[in-house]
């Protein structure tokens, strides 16, 4: 290799090899750790082999001068003589015994990078059991000194070096020092806490020692059980819990895992040190009896035992007093092998602490060397942040630790406090060398200030330090526990605050009453933004969403804002990573609340999100919610955080699911989904729709074409609930529909601002069903759409629709296609009647008088033909028979209700009425607009106008109409109107000759019976009807007694009870007896069938003795009479109403019988009571009060 070229293993020069020298001393064995590299125990793991071997190898590799083999080797490299030229991977085996691992590591990296890789490097690279810090350390790598590998050989790092950054080493500038200095302070944490575990389990092992005569105790009183130790515990509860979780009891397991806090489940070395994992409880029930003794003292001579019954043992066996001598000594040899481990320990924790000390020699001696070189300390630093600030785990030196190192058992000098002092101005130090942009002069103040911070005065005594230290040891703090070591260290940066609240608020949140912890969730949130480590984080949005077992609805709001704020401080990728799981694992949750929460925070958390995930995983989580959700609370959630996806969803290709999302919220059983489907999603799936640009071509026809093959398959039976669920679709779609026109005008880009407008109309729209329905909302504003709809009035007005696609596309496609679809559904349907009635009113108010009156009226005009000539005409009457006529009186004409709107409603009912009735059809169309009219006090009036006009009609057939008519806008209207005008009219229609006209008044004359209470009217009514079941000329009538007797059977039940009983039981039971002697067999079984049902309604009405007696049973019996000849099942259910009548009598008079009785008692003891009183009062004046003490309680 040529002297020239870049050696890029040319970094351990002399400094390195300097230090290396001055460490040679360190890499000698001690005489503790002879003792070291015996055998610990059956309690020690088995120690990993290959690092073993790397590692001991440092001992005995060759060295010239006191140089290390790997330098020297290195150094041969950059002479670059071809004769020493020796190979990369003796190379590499050369550095990795002198655990040079950041020269190995760059080494190989430059390999791969060259195509070069070296299978020794990879294997040891790829193995993390070379950079874990195990328990059981083999003596060979504790006697390793501290040279340039040592920290790595002594980290106790969770992390791999497949999670490092390789950048971090690379040659790009002078960073060893920095380097150094990170490594070394990481080093002294990690042995900190390896001391920290090593004094709480010896503090365990030395309270939980009984003493022998304790043991002997418990063995000879086997009923008395000897405590459990808390390494046994905690061993016991790792086992009970991973056979939990083998059998699938992950409830039990997680109870479990709460009740035991205090342990980690996932990790065996939690259970203590140097403790082999035992095989699980299946395998040590199995092998229990193997272990144990079977104590078969005697076998019955008398009886012969088979050899092969008796355990494999039992021949080997000794007397039972052997056998528990050999136990005593097996347990003495326990605790012998125990007593040694703690002496082991012991020197462990001398050893350790030894390191510590030195390590803070060589944090001072890099300290120094720092400072005194500030200008390269600050170009060392890259542009972009260095990997170490990224490291959770540099949180060491950011704690002012107010134990100091106390902890130790080997007496120490006053100079622990220094360099406790020491430390924490290196950890300034290091973090101002990571960011480049702090200048120097903020280095050394931040220096300064962290040595005067902590610096106390020294007393002027001359005290042993070990006095010293046994004297503070009566000062009661407890720096042992969880607790203890929380307060013990005080933070002194931002990162080790959240450091400490990640570690804090687990313990403290279950401690919180319920209804408060909503005031933990702006600590959650700012610990769980700020925290480096991915796994606390995690844990701190699940305790968030775990909060509260059960949110309310202001603690989920609380939650919401909570995440909102959280997604708008860190981002959507971390969004995605870190909050959707938590949405996803709780999908399924048992409580309403929890799920409603994930609901609505898919929805809150949507503009936050990656549009990918907001398009697929988002949508897919809602969808499912939607379908499977039981809740309906938790549904109508899901539907409004849907309509928040539509609103940022930009994937054309989710058009088709969006629709179908659409159609199954409006299919909800539940009216709340359904009502937030009107009210949040459709309107943002109709404003994605339009700038798709296929609200006209694609989403209206889809709805349009599901009703016309609902009525297609509706011959036999329409299905009303998807009939109205459509059109509800098409309703809600009507707002979106017209700002489409509206944008897309030929006059919106001469819409300004600018000049007066005039105010919009509060009724010139209907009233929206939610902010998002309300035309000003999806066009921009109020004023924009006030500009928008002068200009709308003026083109149509004006100008006319000539290159207005959107509008020709409604008046040409979408009317003509709704008008037939009106023509197809059933009259006699008042809900669809109703339906499609209340969206041809809101299609018309929202497009505006103008567009009703000419682009509406005239299609459905034309399509009506109501002209004079076609009056006798059956060809073109068919229209008139079906539910346009009534669609469109009540959906169109009354849309806006001024005089000439209302002449022309009237004008086309009494066309209507007179069109039908001369054609002798149908009357169901009329009928429709009757009833959907007369639901409205408002057009009470007009209606009445409307029938006026028919009872004064020339024709009788118009009259005839017009009577029943009024039977159907009877309900609802006011008495004063009913005797002002209807019984005016009715009593009118009587008095013409025709007696079709007079039959037709009845069902009028019975709703007024039923629905009026005023008694000049109801008498006036009694008379009339009176009249037809009297006067001599209706007596062969059968039309008219027809008519009666069903009025009565539907009045009798709510009318007058004295009507009912004066009027209508005796007319009931003289009709029953003159049907007996109807001839014609025809008209007595129309009459007995009417009075059947007439009888059937009023059995259920309270009906007197007398009555009961005279009329009821009577007319029953004549009826009786009847059916027996013309249809005998009707006979029998007569029958067993008369039978069900007499029981009734009978039992009232029995009952009355009885009542009698008692009054008779009653008068006699009122007498006597008065006579008595009479006489008391001649005796005494406190008569009064013994009236009231004979008084009898009523």
């Amino acid at each position: 290799m040529a002297a020239g070229n870049v050696n890029p293993f040319n970094v351990s020069d002399s400094e390195e090899e300097a230090e290396h020298r001055q460490d040679g001393a360190d890499t000698e064995r001690s005489p503790s750790d002879e003792a070291q590299g015996h055998s610990l125990g059956p309690f020690s793991p088995p120690a990993y082999s290959e690092p073993a071997i790397l590692l001991s190898s440092n001992r005995t590799s060759p060295s010239v001068d006191g140089i290390p083999a790997s330098a020297a080797a290195v150094a041969g490299i950059g002479v670059g003589s071809a004769e020493s030229r020796v190979s990369l991977d003796a190379i590499a085996a050369q550095l990795l015994r002198d655990q040079y691992i950041l020269t190995a590591l760059e080494l190989h990296t430059e390999l791969l990078e060259a195509g070069r890789e070296l299978p020794r490097l990879r294997d040891y690279f790829s193995n993390p059991g070379n950079f874990e810090r195990q328990s059981g350390t083999p003596p060979a790598c504790k006697e390793q000194g501290v040279g340039p590998g040592g920290p790595l050989n002594r980290a106790g790092s969770i992390s791999t070096l497949d999670s490092l950054d390789f950048a971090r080493y690379s040659d790009d500038g002078n960073r060893e020092s920095d380097e150094r200095v990170a490594v070394l302070e990481f080093e002294l944490r990690k042995a900190k806490e390896t001391i920290q575990a090593l004094r709480a389990n010896l503090t365990q092992a030395a309270e939980c020692e009984n003493p022998s005569q304790e043991r002997k105790n418990y063995k000879s009183s086997p009923e008395i059980q000897e405590p459990i130790r808390p390494l046994e515990k905690r061993a016991l509860n790792f086992l009970v819990n991973e056979y939990l979780l083998k059998n699938e009891y992950k409830l039990t397991s997680i109870t479990f895992s709460d009740e035991n806090d205090d342990q980690d489940f996932e990790l065996w070395d939690d259970v203590g040190l140097n403790i082999p994992k035992p095989p699980d409880l299946l395998h040590l029930y199995r092998n229990c009896g193997n272990s144990l003794p079977l104590h078969r003292d005697t076998v019955n001579v008398a009886v012969s035992v088979d050899p092969s019954d008796l355990p494999g043992d039992y021949f080997t066996q000794k007397p039972v007093q052997q056998t528990e001598a050999i136990q005593q000594q097996q347990q003495q040899e326990v605790v012998q092998e125990l007593e040694y481990q703690i002496s082991l320990l012991n020197s462990e924790k001398q050893s350790l602490a030894e390191q510590i000390k030195k390590l803070q020699s060589d944090i001072q001696a890099l300290q120094r060397n720092v400072s005194s070189e500030p200008t390269t300390v600050v170009k060392s630093t890259p542009s972009k942040q260095d990997p170490l600030c990224d490291k959770p785990h540099l949180d060491n030196g950011q704690y002012l630790d107010i134990r100091g190192v106390t902890e130790t058992d080997s007496p120490l000098d006053a100079n622990t406090t220094k360099t406790s002092t020491t430390t924490t101005t290196t950890t300034d130090c290091t973090e101002s060398t990571t960011t480049a942009t702090q200048p120097q002069n903020k280095l050394k103040s931040q220096s300064q200030q962290g040595k005067t911070s902590v610096k106390f005065d020294q007393p002027n005594r001359k005290l042993s330090p070990v006095f010293h230290q046994a004297l503070l040891s009566f000062c009661r703090m407890s720096a042992d526990s969880r607790l203890g070591s929380e307060v013990s260290r005080i933070a002194d940066s931002e990162q080790s605050v959240m450091l400490m609240l990640g570690r804090c608020l687990p313990h403290i949140v279950p401690n919180v009453l319920l209804a408060k912890r909503e005031e933990l969730i702006p600590l959650i949130l700012c610990t769980a933004c700020l925290h480096p480590e991915p796994k606390e984080r995690d844990q701190l949005l699940h305790i968030l969403f775990n909060l509260i077992k059960r949110p309310d609805d202001e603690q989920r709001q609380m939650i919401l804002t909570g995440c909102v704020a959280f997604a708008r401080h860190v981002g959507p990728t971390r969004v995605e990573a870190e909050l959707l799981p938590q949405c996803w694992e709780q999908i399924n949750h048992k409580y309403p609340e929890r799920r409603l929460l994930v609901a609505e925070a898919c929805g809150a958390l949507g503009p936050y999100l990656p549009k990918e995930i907001r398009s697929s995983l988002v949508l897919s989580m809602l969808q499912q919610m939607l379908a499977e959700d039981k809740a309906d609370m938790v549904r109508e959630a899901v539907v409004k955080s849907l309509g928040i996806i539509m609103g940022y969803i930009d994937d054309p290709d989710k058009y088709t699911q969006g629709f179908e999302l659409m159609l199954l919220s409006l299919g909800d059983p539940s009216e709340r989904v359904v009502s937030a489907t009107h009210q949040v999603f459709i309107p943002a799936f109709a404003a994605w729709c339009t700038e798709l640009g296929n609200l006209q071509s694609q989403l209206i026809p889809s709805l349009l074409t599901r009703i016309e093959k609902l009525l297609k398959q509706g011959e036999y039976g329409l299905d009303e609930h998807k009939l109205h669920m459509y059109l509800s679709a098409l309703q809600s779609l009507i707002p979106s529909l017209f700002a489409v026109l509206l944008q897309n005008a030929p006059f919106t880009s001469r819409a300004n601002l600018q000049g007066d407008v005039p105010p919009i109309e509060v009724t010139r729209f209907p009233r929206p069903a939610s902010p998002l329905q309300d035309v000003a909302t999806i066009v921009g504003s109020r004023e924009q759409l006030a500009v928008l709809l002068q200009l709308y009035d003026h083109q149509l007005q004006h100008e006319g629709t000539t290159g207005w696609d959107s509008l020709l596309w409604v008046v040409n496609q979408f009317l003509p296609q709704l008008i037939e679809i009106v023509g197809r559904i059933n009259v006699t349907s008042s809900t669809c009647v109703h339906e499609f009635s209340r969206f041809f009113w809101r299609l018309c108010r929202t497009f505006g008088k103008i567009f009703t009156n000419t682009k509406v009226k005239p299609q459905f005009q034309e399509i009506l033909r109501l002209s004079e000539e076609n009056v006798d005409a059956t060809t073109g009457n068919g229209i008139l028979t079906k539910a346009t006529v009534p669609i469109y009186a009540t959906g169109v004409l009354t849309c806006y209700n001024q005089e000439e709107d209302r002449k022309l409603l009237v004008g086309f009912l009494e066309d209507v009425m007179t069109t039908l009735s001369l054609s002798h059809a149908p009357l169901d169309s009329l009928k429709a607009s009757f009833v959907e009219l007369g639901a409205n006090p408002a057009y009470h009036e007009l209606l009445l106008t409307v029938l006026w006009y028919g009872v004064v009609h020339t024709s009788a057939l118009v009259r005839c109409t017009a009577a029943r008519m009024f039977e159907l806008v009877l309900r609802g209207m006011s008495e004063a109107l009913i005797d002002k005008r209807v019984a005016p009219a009715l009593i009118t229609l009587c008095s013409g000759p025709e007696f079709s006209v007079r039959i037709s008044t009845i069902p009028a004359f019975g709703t007024i019976m039923e629905t009026v209470t005023q008694k000049e009217l109801l008498e006036r009514v009694k008379m009339q009807l009176a009249s037809f079941l009297e006067d001599p000329q209706y007596q062969d009538q059968h039309s008219l007694h027809m008519e009666i007797i069903k009025t009565f059977g539907r009045v009798g039940p709510n009318a007058e009870p004295r009507f009912r009983d004066e009027f209508v039981l005796p007319h009931l039971h003289k009709l029953a007896l003159c049907n007996n002697q109807q001839t014609v067999e025809s008209k007595r079984i129309d009459i007995a069938t009417q009075l059947f049902e007439a009888y059937s309604a009023l059995s259920c009405c309270f009906i007197s003795e007398e009555l009961m007696v005279n009329h009821f049973l009577p007319g029953l019996r004549c009826l009786r009479t009847d059916m027996e000849q013309l249809s005998p099942e009707h006979e029998v259910i007569l029958s067993s109403m008369i039978k069900e009548c007499e029981i009734k009598v009978e039992n009232k008079g029995i009952g009355e019988a009885q009542g009698s009785i008692s009054i008779a008692a009653s008068l006699v003891g009122e007498d006597a009571k008065t006579k008595f009183l009479s006489k008391m009062g001649q005796l005494t004046t406190s008569g009064a009060m013994l009236a009231n003490v004979f008084q009898r309680k009523k």
